[in-house]
């Protein structure tokens, strides 16, 4: 529902009255806060669209406890090495993942701490 602003009893744009349903001044936090910058919610709406993929939230199940190379992540979510090659290049595009080398082989983890804080809190969430 859009609510217009149409009189103002105070002189603070917080005491103004809603056409529609107030009928009491406004109080509080209303007018002060400042809503997230566009440019900033665009890319978070891109981060948490990297994350709403399935296989992606999988994988980070796994890379959250340890760190594993492509052929053992294939193994666990029984899918081909070239897929879950394709759905880390995401996960490291959104600096999600990371990975380190030994030889020839290459190993993924969790970016940094606060990937696994938010797969965690999602993860508890979801759970309550």
């Amino acid at each position: 529902m859009i609510f217009k602003r149409v009189s103002t009893v105070g002189n603070s744009p917080t005491d103004k009255i809603c056409e529609t349903k107030c009928s009491d001044p406004h109080s509080g936090a209303a007018g002060q806060v400042v809503p997230l910058a566009m440019g900033k919610a665009q890319k978070m709406g891109e981060f948490f669209n990297v994350l709403s993929d399935p296989t992606r939230l999988r994988l980070i199940s796994l890379l959250a406890e340890e760190e594993f190379c492509v052929c053992d992540l294939a193994i666990q979510l029984e899918m081909t090495d070239s897929a879950i090659s394709h759905q880390l290049r995401a996960l490291r595009a959104a600096r999600l993942v990371s990975y380190r080398k030994l030889g020839r082989q290459v190993f993924y983890r969790l970016h940094d701490q606060h990937v696994v804080d938010l797969y965690r809190t999602v993860h508890e969430h979801l759970e309550e």
